[in-house]
């Protein structure tokens, strides 16, 4: 092929996938890092300017094949182009995903997890990835990584600040499939390759404290939290539970409705739990549909790692005064995106709204402040019940 042919054939294909990029939009789904739910057919009209990203990627093109030493992997190459163009937004939370990782990014929300089995903390601040903890049974627990290492680098590229969601998105992937990783135990670093396996998520973990204190910790808000939480709760009420502390440190968010199905459990009937604002300064509003069903005291632990539904949860708990909130302040992210599925698989999930409190106190990039500030000790090697202090104060707040 000429390199003129050459040419003009890229053109036709870049353009067709920059059209598809902007006007083939086949399904809308509004989550908080997650699915929630399918929305209606979505189409947005051609924009100006195509033409000028295709010519110069076509020139671009012409270059490469005439001076580049290897081969072009024409695929690749267009999903780079892709993820490159949409990250050059600047927004931390709008991406572009390949078809592999929107169906692993779909498959997490609705709780069918496939991956190492580990719960981490993305830290887009100062470019970290942080494992709260393996899953029990899982290959990353066989594999011996352990609460507290820091992953360093995915199939031999370092994390950084650039980086890191891409980075968090590469160690999920196919069942059956390997993934390199470089594990920071302290001071120490380690290679291990973990093959990805599915994986039964609990979102919930619970347990009866002394003087009947019921304690819920809730790892995240994906797929099925809400019922898993309606029916543990429902155990430690039976088992003689009378107030609750409910944990939510290091919970990074998950599915909007899920944290909003578990405060309706909580608020009274009609109350306002989220209030989110579009970029024309259009409101949705959501309330609480159904009654109550829990009525006892609550304390709610919260740390610099509870982000995003775990902040909406938090909020709305602390404006009705439905919870005492101790701990230290939530991360602030109040932003909600939505996930834009293309026709060929991929998609592209966009920053759309900020959301705030019922009483309309700003979230993003502020947080929630505690209504009780506990930090926990520096020097805790391993954090057990006897010394984790905003466990004991939310104990000494309920007796």
């Amino acid at each position: 092929m000429n390199s003129n042919k050459a040419q003009n054939v890229y053109k036709i294909i870049m353009l067709i996938i920059i059209t598809a990029l902007i006007s083939s939009l086949v399904t809308v789904i509004v989550l908080n890092d997650k699915f929630t739910q399918f929305g209606d057919v979505k189409e947005i009209a051609d924009g100006d300017g195509v033409s000028g990203i295709e010519a110069t990627l076509a020139r671009i093109r012409t270059m490469l094949e005439d001076e580049y030493l290897g081969e072009l992997d024409d695929e690749q190459m267009i999903e780079m182009a892709i993820k490159g163009y949409v990250a050059g937004v600047g927004d931390e939370y709008t991406e572009y995903y390949t078809p592999e990782e929107m169906s692993a990014e779909y498959d997490t929300a609705v709780g069918n997890y496939v991956g190492i089995g580990i719960y981490m903390v993305v830290n887009y601040k100062d470019g970290t990835i942080t494992v709260v903890e393996p899953m029990e049974g899982s290959p990353a627990e066989a594999a011996g990584i352990k609460e507290g290492d820091i992953i360093t680098k995915v199939e031999g590229v370092e994390i950084t600040k650039d980086n890191v969601n891409d980075m968090s998105n590469k160690i999920k992937g196919e069942e059956g499939t390997k993934v390199k990783l470089v594990v920071k135990s302290g001071s120490e670093e380690r290679e291990v390759e973990v093959e990805r396996k599915r994986i039964e998520v609990s979102h919930i973990e619970t347990k009866m404290l002394q003087n009947n204190i019921g304690y819920i910790q809730i790892s995240d808000f994906d797929g099925g939290a809400a019922k898993e939480f309606k029916e543990k709760y429902e155990a430690l009420k039976s088992d003689g539970a009378t107030s609750l502390i409910i944990d939510i440190r290091n919970n990074g968010g998950g599915v909007v409705d899920e944290a909003i199905d578990i405060l309706e459990m909580i608020c009274d009937k009609g109350s306002v739990l989220l209030i989110e604002k579009d970029k024309k300064g259009n409101e949705t509003i959501t309330k609480s549909k159904e009654n109550p069903i829990i009525d006892m005291p609550i304390v709610v632990l919260t740390n610099e790692y509870s982000a995003s539904a775990s902040e909406i949860f938090a909020g709305a708990l602390k404006d009705y005064n439905k919870a005492t909130i101790i701990g230290t302040k939530t991360y602030g992210k109040g932003v909600i995106q939505s996930l834009i599925r293309l026709s060929d698989g991929s998609g592209i999930k966009i920053t759309t709204e900020e959301y705030c409190t019922p009483n309309r106190n700003q979230i993003n990039k502020v947080g929630i402040e505690p209504d009780i500030e506990v930090e926990l000790p520096e020097d805790i090697e391993e954090l057990k019940e006897e010394n984790d202090t905003q466990l004991q104060r939310a104990i000494d707040e309920l007796v």
